[in-house]
């Protein structure tokens, strides 16, 4: 009987993670001791987001990256919250907009100014008050602008619109325990979550049907994650009968049998699981551990393949994750964590070593960009779209965000919701929301800048009209759609 070569082929064999100099740190951050197992820190190519102590209410630092170093007491938070936050989650279509969930049973959801805050931030651009209890879970929608999801101690799942207010749709019946996690597929058709009941499920939001469901797919009384892999399969963290940590993968087409099952160790922290999909290795953290254990996931068994372990000496409270558009290409850098300890955040660089300058394209395929692929309106009328991928040959330069705004007309003034904005629709004009050229603001003097007073005022006026004439549009339609919902059409 012939052995096959034990060493397996992976251009990831050799990653290696490496703790960042003292000064890139980030010192003096009384991070959160609230008792709940969420990541506590949020990370995208322009801030770091850190759920910190408050006294009388709930806050979290945001940081622009290159504010390391020691970070002085008095530093402005985002406090607007009257209890804990206890959750965090950076817009993946906007790098200034966070969400946030609270012991307060409210979600807000904030616009960080340009450079960072320069005062305390205490006013959220809106509050979604939907939950009975405490809000433990908020994951934005991967490829719908302005899509959220929150999950609360009240075993509800809620789906926000968050450009109008409104909640889209309530799943008050399909987990009859506390929900430990919520991941969304790649296109945002489908969530799975762990529960403490220890089913994973597999659900359609917008049906608010269950598409599948595995009891006991951990047998440990302890937390379990569970996130969607890019390719639909669905990948676990839990504990044993014993109390041993293990990993598992399924085929949600077939949950009777994990496809892979690991047992790690015997720690008791929750795993928490970081999942790159361009590279398909996932990093599993543990709260409390001081390491990071990654894997790679392939098509052919053991389907699980242990890459390599990264350990230091102080223990975790949490941890954030770089989106790939944020890391350092020409460094070969494939990941990047923040590791909270209980008094600083550190960064984690994981390297693939290299000896060429020149850009790895096997190592950074096009990987998901900050464009949304659909509006909320056309998700919740039933499309699906992948992300919209981007090309990290240039290396990443972010993109001007543009501001959140919260339409509530059609909250206030009508019960049913209002037909997307025209600049939503397939095939409308965009022109308006355009922005007019910016005049001078200290005065105008001589022909040119009149003649340019001039245009700004002309284009600002065909804007106007446009908009007028939107507006118009958008009435007539809705008149329609009224009628026909009323069967006099």
């Amino acid at each position: 009987m012939s052995f096959r070569k034990v060493v397996r082929q992976s251009k990831f064999r050799h990653v290696f993670g490496q703790p960042v100099k003292n000064d890139q740190c980030y010192e003096d951050i009384r991070v959160s001791r609230v008792t709940w197992d969420s990541t506590f820190c949020a990370v995208n190519p322009r801030f770091l987001a850190v759920i910190v102590e408050a006294s009388g209410g709930g806050a979290f630092l945001v940081l622009p990256l290159s504010k390391t170093g020691r970070i002085d007491k008095a530093y402005p938070t985002v406090c607007g919250h009257t209890g804990p936050v206890l959750d965090i989650d950076w817009c993946p279509h906007n790098d200034e907009v966070i969400a946030s969930g609270s012991e307060d049973c409210t979600v807000m959801v904030w616009q960080i100014p340009e450079n960072g805050l320069t005062s305390p931030l205490t006013e959220p651009v809106v509050v979604l008050e939907g939950h009975t209890k405490r809000v433990g879970i908020v994951t934005w929608h991967p490829t719908a602008r302005n899509v959220l999801l929150s999950a609360g101690c009240d075993n509800v799942v809620l789906i926000w619109n968050v450009g109008t207010a409104e909640e889209l749709y309530r799943l008050d019946s399909l987990h009859p325990d506390l929900i430990y996690n919520v991941s969304w597929n790649r296109n945002g058709s489908l969530f799975c979550s762990a529960c403490k009941d220890k089913s994973v499920r597999i659900i359609d939001p917008r049906r608010g049907t269950l598409v599948a469901e595995r009891e006991k797919a951990h047998e440990g009384a302890r937390p379990m994650r569970a996130i969607f892999l890019a390719d639909g399969k669905v990948f676990t963290t839990g504990f044993s009968r014993m109390s041993e940590r293990q990993l598992a993968l399924w085929d949600p087409e077939n949950l009777e049998e994990p496809m892979a099952l690991q047992e790690l160790d015997s720690s008791n922290g929750a795993l928490l699981p970081f999942y790159d999909p361009d590279t398909s290795v996932v990093y599993v953290c543990g709260k409390g551990d001081s390491s990071i254990r990654y894997f790679e996931i392939t098509d052919e068994p053991p389907y699980i393949h242990f890459l390599n372990t990264f350990t230091s000496k102080e223990p975790q409270r949490g941890m954030g994750s770089m989106p790939k558009r944020g890391l350092e290409v020409s460094k070969c850098e494939i990941a990047r964590f923040y590791k909270l300890h209980e008094r600083k955040c550190e960064p984690i660089v994981m390297t693939v070593p290299r000896k060429s300058d020149l850009f790895q394209d096997d190592l950074y395929p096009d990987t998901a960009g900050p464009e949304a692929a659909l509006e909320a309106e056309e998700w919740v009328s039933g499309r699906d779209a992948s992300p919209i991928l981007i090309s990290l040959r240039e290396a990443y330069v972010p993109s001007k965000q543009r501001d959140l705004k919260v339409s509530r007309r059609n909250v206030l003034s009508e019960s049913r919701p209002a037909l997307a904005p025209s600049s939503a629709r397939p095939g409308a004009s965009t022109s308006a929301t355009s922005v007019p050229a910016s005049i001078p603001s200290g005065g105008l003097t001589g022909a040119g800048e009149a003649r340019k007073l001039d245009e700004v005022m002309q284009e600002l006026r065909a804007l106007r009209a446009l908009v007028k004439e939107q507006g118009e549009r958008i009435g007539r339609l809705e008149e329609q759609l009224g009628r026909m919902e009323n069967g006099d059409a």
